[in-house]
């Protein structure tokens, strides 16, 4: 039982940097993209979300579920997730800065927060939970423990 928690334990740190790492790259893409193109900020936002949830998707699936599934399967079930995420997370930015006047950022870390533990469950149970530990780097850790058992 204390090997099951401490393996869930390892997926959420994991997970959280993973995560951290992704919102790094959609702050700087959407700053970059502010900076050098002439577009509205709604289009280097959503080009920014784009490939911060793909590079989240790569190294989570690789490294935090270890999953062995279909990739355009859990691509769409994660494209399904933010088809949702997305339109509620922006229309409660809007809500909570233009009529309760809280600060932007304090909304963003909100959203953030809220993202970060719904697409953690999601995954987890959801997108990856068939296919947990079945990648080949899943298999190898499994041989190395069986070696020294």
């Amino acid at each position: 039982m204390a090997k099951v928690k401490n393996k869930e334990a390892a997926r959420a740190i994991k997970f959280a940097l993973f995560s951290a790492s992704a919102g790094i790259i959609e702050f700087v893409s959407i700053a970059l993209l502010d900076a050098v193109t002439p577009w509205r900020h709604f289009y280097c936002y959503l080009v920014g979300l784009v490939l911060s949830v793909l590079w989240n998707f790569t190294l989570n699936r690789r490294y935090t579920f270890k999953s062995a599934n279909n990739v355009p399967i859990a691509m769409l079930k994660v494209a399904c997730f933010y088809a949702v995420f997305t339109p509620l997370s922006t229309w409660l930015d809007k809500v909570l800065t233009e009529n309760y006047l809280w600060p932007g950022m304090l909304s963003t870390v909100l959203i953030m927060s809220t993202n970060f533990v719904t697409e953690f469950l999601y995954d987890r149970f959801f997108v990856f939970g068939k296919s947990l530990d079945t990648n080949d780097l899943a298999k190898r850790e499994q041989e190395k423990e069986a070696a020294a058992e």
